[in-house]
């Protein structure tokens, strides 16, 4: 039987064999109390992976359907709202604005480049009518770091609610929801909550819920009117991803065990042992500022990068993430170490790049520009 891939892909991650197995038990009904202990017990933990006394909602679908939700709960048609747009993640913020009628303002900020927050504070107070701030905690496709601590100083003097996709990096790359006063935090399930794929969480501050009685978007599925008078009860209002209820309680039990702040420090040391480790092959990092979820690489001229990763994953048993959109893709590779990725599967992976890196530059006829070993 062939060894299992070594994820470390920016989602899906790892999910810890604990939670694999909690998972695989019996399934039963969700409206019993069984079920309301379970997801009450959950919802309140998940504060502590937040950082938030504010309430946390939990939707079953992925965290696109949470940036949806983050919208069209606060807003009505023609509302102005920022995206700062720096990552194909970032700009997803723009499409569904447009999908609802609303007015995006896109910051346009270069790739691998953190947005500057006084361009942000610039257009706020350029346009005092901006209704929101939409940020990416940690960019995804270009492994960018956003200061949200120094946006939500600056967007707390507002009207606007600061709006944070931290569907990677919640959990990774730290965030301090309440202190750093962010309005909405958008996660997932699949990334450094250890779970597959299939829940989206949603945090909101009283500022933002101040906002939802006049908001008019249309909405049904992921209206928190109907998600928050179930809350009340330990409950969802329409029926919930069960199982992956369940392994969140026991993702949740990981983390506390090893303590929010331990699972900063790890993933930071992890991210900067990936750094190193590809600089010292010869390669160099696409991001500005470096997060602790994700790192991107450039590859060397004449690799492509597609096949890099398919060669690498089917061949070899090393999941790892190519580029995104015209800038990047074929040409970056990304290396995740947040949630269940330890430093072992890291050493793999890298020596499995450089291997596969000196094979293909062989192949080419062409002498191999960086340090493969």
């Amino acid at each position: 039987m062939s060894q299992p891939t070594i994820l470390l892909t920016p989602g899906p991650t790892p999910v810890p064999e604990v939670t694999r197995k909690v998972m695989a038990e019996p399934i039963f009904h969700h409206r019993t109390p069984k079920y309301r202990k379970i997801f009450g017990d959950a919802s309140e933990r998940l504060k502590k992976v937040f950082l938030t006394k504010n309430p946390v909602y939990t939707f079953a679908g992925s965290g696109s359907l949470a940036m949806e939700a983050a919208l069209v709960n606060f807003h009505s048609a023609g509302d102005k709202v920022l995206v700062v747009e720096n990552g194909k993640f970032a700009e997803r913020f723009t499409l569904i604005a447009k999908a609802f009628g609303l007015n995006a303002i896109s910051l346009k900020v270069p790739y691998g480049e953190a947005p500057q927050p006084k361009l942000i504070e610039e257009a706020l107070q350029k346009d005092p009518d901006i209704k929101a701030v939409c940020v990416q905690l940690c960019e995804t496709s270009t492994a960018v770091l956003s200061d949200i601590k120094a946006i939500g100083e600056i967007v707390a003097k507002t009207n606007a609610l600061l709006i944070v996709d931290a569907i990677s990096g919640l959990g990774a790359d730290r965030l301090e929801t309440d202190n750093w006063h962010v309005d909405l935090v958008v996660s997932g399930s699949q990334k450094a909550l250890m779970l597959p794929p299939g829940l989206a969480f949603l945090s909101v501050s009283e500022k933002a819920r101040s906002r939802m009685a006049a908001a008019k978007l249309p909405k049904f599925y992921y209206d928190l009117k109907y998600y928050e008078k179930s809350l009340k009860d330990s409950d969802t209002p329409w029926t919930p991803a069960l199982t992956l209820v369940i392994g969140l309680q026991k993702s949740l039990d990981l983390i506390e065990q090893e303590g929010i702040e331990n699972v900063f420090k790890r993933c930071a040391a992890n991210a900067t042992f990936t750094r190193e480790s590809l600089q010292k092959m010869g390669l160099k990092l696409f991001s500005k500022a470096a997060s602790s979820t994700v790192t991107a690489a450039w590859l060397p001229e004449g690799i492509d990068g597609e096949k890099l990763c398919e060669v690498m994953r089917d061949e070899k048993g090393i999941a790892m993430a190519g580029g995104q959109g015209d800038q990047m893709k074929g040409k970056v590779v990304r290396i995740c170490h947040m949630g269940a990725i330890t430093k072992q599967d890291i050493e793999k992976g890298l020596k499995v790049l450089g291997e596969t890196l000196k094979e293909m530059k062989s192949s080419s006829g062409s002498s191999c520009c960086c340090s493969c070993k």
